[in-house]
């Protein structure tokens, strides 16, 4: 995809709607020609793995506990009125009722449309996650000096 316009999205947070947001940016903008590559680190990460519930991931006892607390993509909450998880499920629904792409849809579109996915080292380090632990669509697992270089020249989008 040389010489395309570049995007280059940070998901750093493991929210909901906002991991959302991130998969519609990135599609639309795939879908528009666009270069686009998705970096996901610290909560982000819960959208990348496989264990898609509450699980006991890591390598100590803090990061099993941070891991199992977080969950994956079956649990991110809400970023407001969340009403005990509840919410997400209701966002879904409403999706669905309007007609609008639900998250597995977003994910399954990211991975027609090219989309790479990278998770950022650091932050698998501290929380004890592996690339075993996450979904088989991340190319990498890289540091935020080889997420820039790949950035070089495209806008970048923090969610």
């Amino acid at each position: 995809m040389s010489g395309h316009k570049k995007i280059s999205i940070v998901c750093f947070s493991g929210d909901f709607d906002k991991i959302i947001a991130a998969y519609t940016i990135a599609t639309g903008a795939a879908a528009t020609n666009r270069e686009v590559t998705m970096f996901f680190t610290f909560w982000g990460l819960n959208a990348l793995k496989k264990r898609q519930g509450h699980s006991w991931l890591g390598k100590d006892i803090l990061s099993r506990i941070f891991n199992f607390l977080m969950g994956g993509r079956k649990s991110l909450p809400l970023s407001r009125l969340n009403f005990g998880g509840i919410s997400p499920m209701l966002m879904t629904s409403m999706m669905k009722k309007n007609h609008v792409a639900t998250l597995p849809e977003l994910i399954e579109a990211a991975d027609a449309l090219g989309i790479r996915l990278y998770a950022c080292e650091m932050a698998m380090q501290i929380l004890g996650v592996t690339k075993d632990d996450l979904v088989d669509s991340v190319q990498e697992v890289v540091g935020v000096a080889t997420f820039l270089n790949e950035s070089e020249d495209a806008h970048i989008i923090f969610v």
